[in-house]
Protein backbone atom coordinates (compact mmCIF):
# COMPACT_ATOMS: atom_id res chain seq x y z
CA UNK A 1 0.00 0.00 0.00
CA UNK A 2 1.29 3.50 -0.58
CA UNK A 3 1.77 6.09 1.89
CA UNK A 4 3.38 8.44 0.50
CA UNK A 5 3.85 10.03 -3.24
CA UNK A 6 6.72 12.97 -3.41
CA UNK A 7 6.96 14.95 -6.57
CA UNK A 8 10.90 17.27 -7.04
CA UNK A 9 12.13 18.92 -9.71
CA UNK A 10 15.09 18.25 -11.57
CA UNK A 11 17.30 20.56 -9.33
CA UNK A 12 15.61 18.12 -6.67
CA UNK A 13 13.33 20.89 -4.47
CA UNK A 14 10.03 19.47 -3.33
CA UNK A 15 7.45 20.57 -5.74
CA UNK A 16 4.60 17.96 -3.77
CA UNK A 17 4.50 15.50 -0.85
CA UNK A 18 1.55 14.15 -0.03
CA UNK A 19 1.42 10.88 2.59
CA UNK A 20 -0.99 9.05 4.66
CA UNK A 21 -2.29 10.96 7.37
CA UNK A 22 -0.61 7.80 10.06
CA UNK A 23 2.89 8.27 8.48
CA UNK A 24 5.42 10.94 10.48
CA UNK A 25 5.29 13.73 7.64
CA UNK A 26 9.38 14.63 8.39
CA UNK A 27 10.39 11.02 8.28
CA UNK A 28 8.68 10.49 4.74
CA UNK A 29 10.48 14.06 4.34
CA UNK A 30 13.74 12.28 5.03
CA UNK A 31 13.35 9.10 3.03
CA UNK A 32 12.09 11.48 0.09
CA UNK A 33 15.35 13.23 0.09
CA UNK A 34 17.58 9.82 0.82
CA UNK A 35 16.57 8.21 -2.72
CA UNK A 36 17.55 11.13 -4.53
CA UNK A 37 20.98 9.80 -4.41
CA UNK A 38 20.29 6.45 -5.56
CA UNK A 39 17.91 8.00 -8.20
CA UNK A 40 21.21 9.73 -9.39
CA UNK A 41 23.26 6.94 -9.39
CA UNK A 42 20.83 4.60 -11.52
CA UNK A 43 20.38 7.16 -14.15
CA UNK A 44 24.22 7.87 -14.40
CA UNK A 45 24.78 4.00 -14.69
CA UNK A 46 22.12 3.31 -16.87
CA UNK A 47 21.91 5.32 -19.42
CA UNK A 48 23.64 3.38 -22.30
CA UNK A 49 22.57 0.35 -20.81
CA UNK A 50 18.40 0.76 -20.77
CA UNK A 51 16.09 1.94 -23.32
CA UNK A 52 15.90 5.90 -22.54
CA UNK A 53 12.20 5.61 -23.21
CA UNK A 54 11.61 3.55 -19.81
CA UNK A 55 11.32 6.37 -17.28
CA UNK A 56 10.29 3.83 -14.29
CA UNK A 57 13.28 3.19 -12.32
CA UNK A 58 12.23 0.70 -10.07
CA UNK A 59 12.86 -0.47 -6.23
CA UNK A 60 15.12 1.97 -5.00
CA UNK A 61 16.02 0.60 -1.89
CA UNK A 62 14.28 -1.30 0.85
CA UNK A 63 13.85 -0.04 4.33
CA UNK A 64 13.12 -1.68 7.27
CA UNK A 65 9.24 -0.50 7.04
CA UNK A 66 9.73 1.19 3.74
CA UNK A 67 10.20 0.10 0.28
CA UNK A 68 10.92 3.28 -2.41
CA UNK A 69 10.81 3.31 -5.93
CA UNK A 70 11.50 5.62 -8.44
CA UNK A 71 10.07 7.47 -11.93
CA UNK A 72 12.16 10.01 -13.52
CA UNK A 73 10.49 11.95 -16.82
CA UNK A 74 11.82 13.30 -19.38
CA UNK A 75 12.39 16.87 -18.08
CA UNK A 76 13.68 14.82 -15.07
CA UNK A 77 11.30 15.48 -12.82
CA UNK A 78 11.20 13.18 -10.18
CA UNK A 79 8.36 10.79 -8.27
CA UNK A 80 9.46 8.79 -5.11
CA UNK A 81 6.26 6.60 -4.09
CA UNK A 82 6.98 4.99 -0.63
CA UNK A 83 5.34 1.66 -0.02
CA UNK A 84 4.92 0.14 2.90
CA UNK A 85 6.36 -3.39 3.55
CA UNK A 86 3.57 -5.01 5.68
CA UNK A 87 1.21 -4.52 2.47
CA UNK A 88 3.37 -4.89 -0.73
CA UNK A 89 2.28 -3.57 -3.99
CA UNK A 90 2.87 -5.30 -7.69
CA UNK A 91 5.16 -4.13 -9.53
CA UNK A 92 3.11 -3.88 -12.44
CA UNK A 93 0.50 -1.80 -10.15
CA UNK A 94 3.06 0.59 -9.47
CA UNK A 95 3.93 1.37 -13.11
CA UNK A 96 0.56 1.84 -12.92
CA UNK A 97 0.60 4.07 -10.54
CA UNK A 98 3.57 6.14 -11.41
CA UNK A 99 1.68 6.48 -15.07
CA UNK A 100 -1.10 8.12 -13.61
CA UNK A 101 0.49 10.38 -11.26
CA UNK A 102 2.55 11.64 -14.59
CA UNK A 103 -0.47 11.81 -16.48
CA UNK A 104 -2.04 14.21 -13.70
CA UNK A 105 1.22 16.41 -13.70
CA UNK A 106 1.37 17.08 -17.42
CA UNK A 107 -2.44 18.14 -16.95
CA UNK A 108 -1.61 20.24 -14.57
CA UNK A 109 1.41 21.53 -16.12
CA UNK A 110 -0.19 22.17 -19.17
CA UNK A 111 -2.78 24.43 -17.85
CA UNK A 112 -1.67 27.80 -18.88
CA UNK A 113 -2.95 29.60 -15.45
CA UNK A 114 -0.25 27.12 -14.04
CA UNK A 115 2.93 28.80 -12.75
CA UNK A 116 6.01 26.51 -13.00
CA UNK A 117 8.14 25.56 -9.98
CA UNK A 118 5.46 27.01 -7.59
CA UNK A 119 4.59 24.20 -5.41
CA UNK A 120 2.17 21.79 -6.69
CA UNK A 121 -0.02 21.62 -3.72
CA UNK A 122 -1.88 25.23 -4.55
CA UNK A 123 -3.79 23.14 -6.91
CA UNK A 124 -6.82 21.27 -5.04
CA UNK A 125 -7.70 19.19 -8.28
CA UNK A 126 -3.74 18.05 -8.45
CA UNK A 127 -3.94 17.22 -4.85
CA UNK A 128 -7.02 15.33 -4.83
CA UNK A 129 -6.19 13.17 -7.20
CA UNK A 130 -2.89 12.28 -5.25
CA UNK A 131 -5.07 11.80 -2.26
CA UNK A 132 -7.22 9.71 -4.53
CA UNK A 133 -4.21 7.62 -5.46
CA UNK A 134 -3.50 6.66 -1.50
CA UNK A 135 -6.61 6.13 -0.89
CA UNK A 136 -7.00 2.49 0.35
CA UNK A 137 -9.44 3.60 3.40
CA UNK A 138 -6.31 5.97 4.37
CA UNK A 139 -6.93 10.02 4.85
CA UNK A 140 -4.60 11.98 3.51
CA UNK A 141 -2.56 15.30 4.28
CA UNK A 142 0.04 17.43 3.20
CA UNK A 143 2.46 19.36 3.82
CA UNK A 144 3.78 22.62 2.12
CA UNK A 145 7.08 22.71 0.40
Amino acid sequence: MAVCIAILTKENHPLALVCDEREDLLKMHFLVHTSIDVIEEKLNSTKAANDPRDLYLGPLYPNEDYKIFGYVTNTKIKFVLLESINHPIKDVDVRQLFSKIHTTYINLVCNPFYNHNEPLNTSSIFHNNLTSFLRSNYSSRSIPV
